[in-house]
This record gives structure tokens, sequence and C-alpha cells, in this order.
């Protein structure tokens, strides 16, 4: 179910929306897969405030190589927010990774793609849980 956006809304229910959208989408994944998504969208906030956005996204686009589609497309949301949607000044407007290390990008752009990175995966952490999606290491610690 896709929701629709208007330009009545606030930037907060837009970003909620486009989180809601890319949960739903994630039913294309096994069982498995959205688990490690979501396991990987709940660490994501920890590793970028520790580490910074850059490596963060390293990180996770390093997972994603061998052969998961469902992790690269945790950057892929975040990507079409931030840069698509919510229309960051990205120089490199396919890789959210690739417009936080090109070297035209400034200070001012990266605070700016933290910033809505971490608003963003708020709302994406609350709807993955609402959808009763565990992240992978939850469901590792169930008796």
């Amino acid at each position: 179910m896709k929701t629709q956006t208007s330009a009545h809304q606030t930037l907060d229910q837009r970003r909620a929306a486009h989180a809601w959208n890319a949960v739903d989408q994630l039913n294309r994944f096994t069982k498995p897969e959205q688990d490690e998504y979501a396991g990987h969208a709940k660490k994501l906030p920890i590793r970028i405030m520790s580490s910074g956005l850059g490596q963060g996204l390293v990180f996770l686009l390093a997972k994603a190589k061998d052969n998961k589609p469902h992790v690269r497309q945790l950057h892929g949301d975040l990507t079409d927010w931030t840069l698509g949607h919510r229309g960051l000044p990205g120089p490199m407007p396919g890789s959210l990774l690739h417009s936080v290390i090109h070297p035209e990008s400034d200070s001012d752009f990266l605070r700016q793609a933290t910033d809505e990175v971490l608003a963003y995966l708020q709302w994406l952490n609350r709807f993955i849980e609402a959808e009763g999606i565990k992240a992978d290491d939850e469901n590792q610690a169930a008796p």
C-alpha cells in the first residue's frame, strides 16, 4: 500500500510516509532478509553517531556485497529519501555514499545529510517494529 504525500504535509509527515512505503516494500524479500534489513536499520544510527555517516554507509554496503539486495535496499531507501524526496543537494544523485565522499561535498551537506538520515531512521525503525519485523539479533535472542 503506497502512501501518497501532498504539498500540505509537514516534512516529518513526508519523511514518515516515505519510510512507511520503504517498509511496505520489504514484503518482496524473505523473512530472514527482512530481519537482516531491520537489524542493519536498527544498528545504523549508532554506527553513524560513533563513526560518521560515510563510514556507516560503507559498512552497510560492505555487508551487501555477498548478494544481499535487501541490505543494498536500505542504502537505496536512504538515498531516495535524502537526495530525491528531501532534495538535499548531493553531487551524486544516485548514491548517498558517493555524495558524502565526493570531493565537491562540503561540511554543510554532510551535516544536513546526517541529520536527515538519523531522522528518517527513527521513522523507519518505528514502522519496522510496528510491522512485527524483528531485527536478526532479536530473533537469535528469543527463547
